[in-house]
């Protein structure tokens, strides 16, 4: 069981905070944050909060692209079977088939907007291929840097043409309840100390989680707020045992996680142990082509196989000023460490990319928390099932931001003006301010959870790896800690205990859950979700 998670992190009280009245709030500027926006009524009253610059999000970093029917020989069916079979028997067909249909229009939407997608000689698009995906589907920017390119032209619209409010640099400590709804959020930075932020409509696109992980492709900000103030907040979190590991991650000492992109392996690049040899057509027809999970669990596998800490992508064999100009990024990067990505093998390994598990939302966006709205990684739509298929994350972003922001601005239109602050307070009882060393915490509870609730999972080391942050929680959850740094800690605390619940209590391997100890996919008991409720006993929903 879940210790108790306290309700709000620190105390306050009203009549000495300043507060803030706006009609809609959107939480979070990437992707999904910026094209909710986008559906807001000019006549309301809009604010973004960003934790830190605009335009530092998982959004900003995605390399490969947004997958979307476009080519004349593919069809929107097949798009749905491939988004369906990467997700394990866990999706909702019904999202699938939704999302899917819209993908087209949103990427005519997003060049309308001034995005420069990469285009072939005569001017159409370039698509590419990546695992999982039956046909070439997959549009980008710059070669791997698609999610720059789009963030920066949806950051332009949304200040330049919209002229939101933005309040940067801003830290989101929990969200505001009053008799069982969303009332807006108390937020933190360093000009204003706390402020109540009070709104109509909320809209949470907080991003992702990878950073509860050792090792990662997310970039510092990506710490699982969101979720764990949704959790405290009472709202419904769906499937958090799926936290998907993206299979190639730059593996150096010194160097930061980065991403090498599916697409290299989609144009061909081949994966080899230190042995040299090309192993995944040992583990799937679909070889380098394969869904993440089957690629990342057959990496795993080779390296413990070979006793040796990666595995390589090779691109030897491929026209080398091809490679270089298809992946600029990539092979800056690389070329950082002396490696030529056209030549010379880069030495790779999985590591923790996106949260496939969060706050449940309906088709619109609805959470269960009346007020509150979310879209984006924050969020368990359905759409991926137990295993997201590559490039569907920035289009699930569009497709659900557009949603909530629309379904948030006809109810905030619908709502007379009545701006009040409400009298909320919270006079908690702390286990003191004595000093913690938050960086230790921290990286023990990232290496715990990279190695217990990893790639693969067990039942014993779960449980043992669920008391360590039992106790951890006991003594650090309920002190009151001064800024962004220990807030960050304690949501990481609340989230991983999350994850490691839910990992628990399924008994079965499926997509991105995999336990050593129930290796088999068991349909006739766990073809269902699991909800998790603050201060509730866990429940299932059959899909």
């Amino acid at each position: 069981m879940i210790p108790p998670i306290p309700r709000y992190l620190v105390p306050f009280q009203p009549k000495r905070i300043p507060h803030h009245f706006v009609d809609v709030m959107i939480l979070g500027g990437g992707i999904a944050g910026l094209r909710a926006a986008m559906e807001i009524d000019p006549r309301l009253e809009l604010l973004m909060v960003t934790k830190d610059r605009m335009r530092e999000s998982n959004s900003r970093y995605a390399q490969g692209g947004i997958a979307g029917v476009l080519a004349p020989d593919d069809r929107l069916d097949n798009h749905v079977a491939d988004t369906l079979a990467a997700g394990a028997n866990l999706g909702d067909r019904s999202v699938v088939e939704q999302v899917i249909h819209e993908a087209p229009d949103h990427i005519r939407q997003l060049i309308a907007w001034g995005t420069r997608f990469d285009e072939e000689e005569g001017g159409d698009l370039m698509l590419g291929r990546e695992g999982g995906h039956s046909h070439h589907r997959v549009v980008h920017a710059m070669g791997d840097a698609t999610g720059k390119e789009i963030i920066r032209a949806m950051i332009h619209r949304v200040r330049e043409e919209l002229q939101a409010q933005i309040w940067p640099n801003t830290f989101v400590i929990d969200l505001l309840t009053h008799e069982g709804e969303c009332r807006g959020a108390l937020v933190w930075n360093a000009k204003h100390g706390k402020t109540f932020v009070w709104a109509k409509q909320t809209i949470l696109c907080t991003g992702g989680a990878g950073q509860v992980y050792r090792e990662t492709t997310n970039p510092a900000v990506a710490t699982g707020d969101g979720h764990a103030v949704c959790y405290r907040a009472g709202a419904v979190l769906a499937d958090m045992e799926f936290m998907q590991f993206h299979p190639t991650v730059l593996y150096i000492a010194g160097s930061s996680r980065s991403l090498i992109t599916e697409a290299m392996r989609g144009e061909g690049s081949q994966l080899v142990d230190s042995t040299g040899h090309r192993f995944m057509p040992d583990y799937d027809d679909r070889a380098e082509l394969a869904p993440r999970d089957i690629v990342s669990r057959s990496i795993v596998e080779q390296m413990a196989k070979t006793n040796h800490p990666c595995v390589y992508l090779r691109s030897g064999h491929l026209d080398a000023d091809w490679v270089r100009q298809r992946f600029p990024g990539i092979a800056r990067t690389c070329q950082e460490f002396g490696i030529d990505i056209a030549t010379d093998p880069i030495p790779v390994r999985p590591g923790a990319h996106y949260m496939i598990g969060g706050v449940r939302v309906d088709p619109e966006g609805r959470t269960s928390l009346p007020r509150l709205w979310a879209a984006g990684e924050a969020t368990a739509s359905g759409l991926h099932g137990a295993n997201r298929l590559a490039s569907n994350s920035l289009l699930e972003g569009l497709v659900y931001g557009a949603r909530a922001g629309a379904a948030s601005s006809r109810a905030a239109m619908e709502e007379p003006d009545h701006f009040r602050a409400i009298p909320l307070e919270n006079s908690m009882e702390t286990g003191g301010h004595e000093n913690l060393d938050l960086a230790d915490i921290r990286n023990s509870l990232k290496s715990l959870m990279w190695r217990d609730a990893g790639v693969w999972r067990e039942g014993e080391t779960l449980a043992a790896a669920g008391q360590t942050i039992d106790g951890w929680i006991r003594y650090a959850l309920g002190r009151q800690l001064s800024g962004p740094s220990g807030w960050e800690l304690q949501n990481m605390l609340a989230l991983s205990r999350l994850i490691i619940e839910a990992a628990t209590l399924r008994t079965e391997s499926r997509g991105v859950h995999l336990r050593t100890d129930f290796p088999e996919t068991d349909d006739d008991h766990w073809r269902r979700h699991i909800l998790l409720v603050r201060g509730k006993k866990p429940t299932f929903v059959e899909v």
